[in-house]
């Protein structure tokens, strides 16, 4: 068995394989690079190596022999980045190093998707319709669009995790599809070679976790119903599939078994179909993930086996002791996103300024018990995180910040337990998609198991997202207020004093477009709050607020003027305007004039400008694309909110904030009029 590995990955996985390294006596190698110096990952490890990209084969390679006195035998890709690239295999072989991963030959065949779905259709296994052919360059790609028929998918061959996938409906859309494709593929692959393929309109996304050791044995241990998805990226995972029955289970895990049998696989794998709802017992092929999958703890808790444990016995030599299992209950994971879901799932990064996780999934023994127990003796919750209180979120890196997986004895006790741990789970200092993934798990369809992967995009303008309450705007205010209040300096307290009745203090909060008008009279122990005219007494208390007869439990954070309020799974940022600042935004309302559309283009989010589709000076119409900004391994497009004339500098690479103004568009008729005067 190695005596140390090195874990070549950030975040959440990089903590869980950690974890499983630690309970087999295994000691491990972290690296990071300056943006994850005081990552969770980093502190886990037995020792940690700072590194220049996570993408770098030579930096990885040379970080298994760089700590003194611990030399790395093997190295553990995790998932993402490197993970299913043939190049760090091989470095890893030459260098003496154990790759805990399969062979060569399986991650060049299955880790470029054109090339597996010619090597499974050669065995008989069928594909979705499409053209997958390498080399192929855009132009090539636009004249076999119409061949391959509308609705299609572009799809990078490379990588996986959704990055770079584009549904196209109508063929004037492809190649500016094609050059966003490519840049996202490149950026997050270093491979930008793209494939088409039709869109089967509500399909079912549905994998199946394998298990191979080098002495022949392959095993399978059942499938994942991975339906709901936002932009081709999972966010809630559960095994077993409603859907299936075991007649159509056993078939599809030995087409699984077959597949991986064909590029004598070793290690964990995933093998994913495309299966039809209405015809549930025929399925396509997709794809191979030559890997640890994201959502492998489904697997692990209704099975009882550790993925991580059987990564490393396999590449150590071992045969596997395990047989095909018997599924034991229901699980179902849930992923905590760095996003905000009202604003059309914008990333978001910060300072973590508050954190109370459902359970701690450190404490879990080899990475696969409940650290916590909810519900009934049949119910347990685990949590896979890399948040650590007062860390740091950036925005250099993928948006997920953890995973919340519950298991239970049937479907629906394993969703209950899911949603009160997403309603215990506290976030604040970062916008975080938990409302909105209770509010998904609330559906009737959801419940009901009626799933599909375009169901998300069309539950969106179903789900409200709850404004903040009159306790919870109490709450803030009170919050600002006892900060301000100097005990024992009555003349540095807000208390409003005056010959007669006392003069409220004043708190203008703004979050989330509005500007919400609070007024408090007295200590912040016993305050009269009014808010739209009607006044209740209130107090803050260690859990929350006292508003009027009722205790309110929420949690709350005050940061400079921001007060982060988090309750059941629901979170706001308030934050307290000067009268400098509402004086101006008082002024601007005043000068707007109803119908007229802002000429400047704002970034709504910090990132890099990856492409400029604009010169300065350039006519432009209102709709049309002026930039792209990267954040979080995502591009969002910047568009003209009119016609007119652009005024821009920014280059690709050109680093933004948020609301950092982008670019302006002059109108025509401003032009002629100034030309005129």
């Amino acid at each position: 068995m190695f005596s140390a590995v090195l874990v070549a990955n950030r975040g959440e996985i990089s903590c869980r394989i950690t974890r499983t390294l630690h309970s087999m006596g295994i000691r491990s190698i972290a690296v990071y690079t300056e943006h994850d110096r005081d990552a969770k990952h980093v502190q886990v490890a037995d020792a940690a190596v700072l590194i220049d990209s996570y993408l770098s084969v030579e930096s990885i390679v040379a970080a298994a022999h760089a700590v003194d006195g611990m030399h790395a035998d093997a190295v553990h890709p995790g998932y993402g980045f490197l993970s299913e690239n043939a190049s760090l295999a091989e470095a890893c072989a030459a260098a003496g190093i154990t790759f805990i991963g399969p062979g060569v030959e399986a991650l060049e065949i299955m880790g470029d998707k054109i090339a597996s779905k010619k090597h499974v259709t050669e065995r008989g296994v069928a594909v979705i319709p499409g053209i997958a052919e390498p080399g192929m360059t855009n132009d090539d790609l636009v004249a076999a669009a119409a061949e391959v028929g509308f609705p299609l998918l572009i799809k990078p061959s490379a990588g996986g995790g959704g990055k770079g996938m584009t549904i196209v409906r109508e063929p004037d859309a492809v190649a500016g599809a094609l050059d966003s494709a490519r840049r996202v593929a490149s950026a997050a692959f270093g491979d930008d070679t793209l494939f088409l393929e039709r869109l089967v309109e509500k399909p079912r996304h549905i994998e199946v976790q394998v298990l191979a050791d080098s002495h022949g044995t392959i095993i399978h241990l059942g499938e994942r119903e991975c339906s709901l998805q936002r932009r081709h990226q999972k966010i809630i995972e559960e095994a077993p599939s409603p859907l299936l029955d075991e007649a159509t289970r056993q078939r599809i895990g030995e087409a699984a078994c077959e597949v991986a049998r064909s590029v004598s696989y070793v290690g964990a794998g995933t093998v994913e179909f495309l299966v039809s709802d209405n015809a549930p017992d025929e399925f396509f092929f997709m794809e191979m993930n030559t890997r640890l999958q994201v959502e492998h703890p489904v697997t692990e808790m209704v099975t009882g086996i550790d993925l991580v444990e059987w990564q490393v016995r396999i590449a150590a030599g071992e045969k596997l002791t395990v047989e095909t299992p018997t599924l034991t209950g229901h699980s179902v994971e849930a992923r905590i996103y760095s996003e905000d879901p009202a604003n059309d799932f914008l990333p978001s990064a910060g300072q973590i300024v508050h954190l109370h996780e459902a359970a701690d999934g450190s404490a879990a023994s080899a990475g696969t018990s409940s650290a916590s127990t909810t519900g009934t003796a049949a119910t347990s919750v685990r949590v896979d995180s890399s948040l650590i209180q007062g860390g740091t979120v950036s925005a250099n890196y993928d948006p997920m910040l953890a995973k919340v997986i519950a298991h239970g004895a049937t479907r629906a006790e394993a969703l209950h337990a899911l949603d009160r741990a997403l309603a215990d789970t506290v976030i604040l200092g970062v916008t975080t998609n938990i409302e909105f993934l209770r509010a998904l798990l609330a559906r009737d369809d959801v419940r009901a198991g009626e799933l599909d992967t375009g169901l998300i995009e069309r539950a969106l303008a179903e789900i409200e997202f709850t404004a903040p309450t009159p306790a919870v705007l109490a709450a803030a205010a009170l919050s600002i207020h006892s900060e301000r209040w100097m005990p024992g300096s009555p003349w540095q307290q807000p208390s409003g004093w005056r010959v007669g009745q006392h003069r409220p203090a004043r708190y203008r909060l703004a979050g989330a477009g509005q500007v919400h008008e609070v007024l408090v009279a007295g200590p912040p122990s016993a305050a009269e709050v009014t808010i739209d005219g009607t006044t209740t007494p209130a107090r803050l208390t260690s859990t929350g607020v006292e508003w009027g007869a009722q205790s309110i439990r929420l949690a709350l954070e005050t940061v400079d003027a921001t007060v982060w309020i988090g309750q059941e799974g629901t979170s706001w940022a308030l934050t307290a305007q000067s009268r400098a600042e509402s004086l101006a935004a008082h002024r601007a309302t005043l000068a707007r004039v109803a119908g007229v559309v802002d000429p400047e283009l704002r970034s709504p989010m910090p990132g890099t400008v990856v492409a400029v589709a604009m010169a300065n000076g350039d006519s432009v119409t209102a709709g049309q694309t002026v930039l792209t900004i990267e954040a979080m391994k995502m591009e969002h497009p910047v568009v003209a909110t009119l016609d007119g004339v652009v005024d821009i500098s920014l280059k690709p690479g050109d680093l933004v904030t948020r609301d950092q103004i982008v670019a302006r568009i002059e109108s025509p008729q401003a032009s002629t009029e100034g030309e005129t005067s």
